[in-house]
């Protein structure tokens, strides 16, 4: 990447809003990562059509990474455009319609529809992800997921045209879509809710609040729920039944307190914490049979030897 390609991407997006050799564990929920050669901070979905347009031109990588929470970069990072859409993170309410841009965080969406006595989302009150990420996996918790209220989706597809989906068109399915497929980066959300008594959504909320951070381990850096849960099974169980947690290699180990988390308990690189996931894997399927399949997404290079 040359001066000229900055000079010219200068010219979609704000040049402070360009970054050269970003180091992406400062983008992470787990704290790791390798750098970006670019990283690109998008404030309006025009930029977004336009810096997709312009890598396809240049027939340069491109990636989009949401606030990193369910997410692993490796350590030799990312080549090409990283482009971020935290700075778009509006979020209207109209009657039961709420609408949420990608870069929103779906727990401030709970609690949005919480203020406005909207029920609906109150299983995403402490999923820690992007709007915009959840679409792309149809997060979802404590019995509730995104496909339950989503009605329609605002993309960008790979040719850098901006489109509105129905939510049936996105095949939403446990923790799945179509969008890696088709390369769809997604500008918004829009939820259909039902109007409820404000103190019933927020006592649910609170519970499941409670629930969440006396069971998970959020004093460290981690990547969330690790795996999906199996047919017949649940991940944990597995995990904490092969006596895995406390193990680790490096600074990443399987939490003492959630077997389903893996976290960066010292200074981990992306290394360890991948080399963990397969320990388990590995260990789990010699003792169970059952192949664990990862929930959490990993992108980006090894690193060099």
């Amino acid at each position: 990447m040359n001066d000229a390609f900055i000079r010219d991407l200068s010219e979609i997006v704000k040049t402070e809003n360009i970054k050269v050799n970003e180091p992406l564990n400062a983008h992470t929920y787990t704290q790791m990562g390798g750098n970006a050669d670019i990283f690109v901070t998008a404030s309006r979905y025009e930029e977004v059509e336009q810096v997709v347009k312009f890598a396809n031109e240049h027939n340069v990588p491109f990636t989009l990474i949401g606030n990193g929470s369910n997410m692993i970069i490796k350590d030799g990072g990312i080549r090409g455009i990283v482009l971020s859409l935290k700075r778009l993170d509006d979020i209207q309410v109209d009657g039961t319609r709420l609408v949420a841009q990608s870069g929103a965080r779906i727990i401030d969406a709970s609690r949005e529809a919480l203020s406005h006595s909207l029920s609906g989302l109150e299983f995403a009150c402490g999923i820690p992800g992007t709007v915009g990420g959840a679409l792309f996996m149809n997060a979802g918790a404590y019995g509730g997921e995104i496909k339950d209220v989503l009605t329609e989706a605002v993309v960008v597809d790979r040719e850098g045209n901006l489109k509105t989906l129905a939510a049936e068109d996105l095949d939403l399915s446990y923790r799945t879509s179509n969008i890696p497929d088709n390369g769809y980066i997604v500008m918004e959300a829009r939820f259909d809710l039902k109007e409820a008594n404000y103190d019933d959504i927020k006592a649910v909320m609170d519970d499941l609040t409670f629930k969440r951070e006396s069971k998970q381990p959020l004093e460290y850096p981690s990547c969330g729920s690790v795996f999906k849960r199996p047919p017949g099974y649940f991940a944990g169980k597995l995990i904490q039944d092969s006596d895995l947690q406390g193990k680790g290699i490096g600074g990443a180990e399987v939490s003492k307190k959630h077997a389903g988390f893996i976290i960066n308990k010292d200074h981990a690189t992306a290394t360890e914490y991948i080399d963990v996931i397969h320990m388990v894997q590995r260990t789990v399927k010699d003792k169970f049979g059952v192949e664990l399949e990862r929930e959490v997404k990993i992108i980006g290079e090894d690193p060099e030897s």
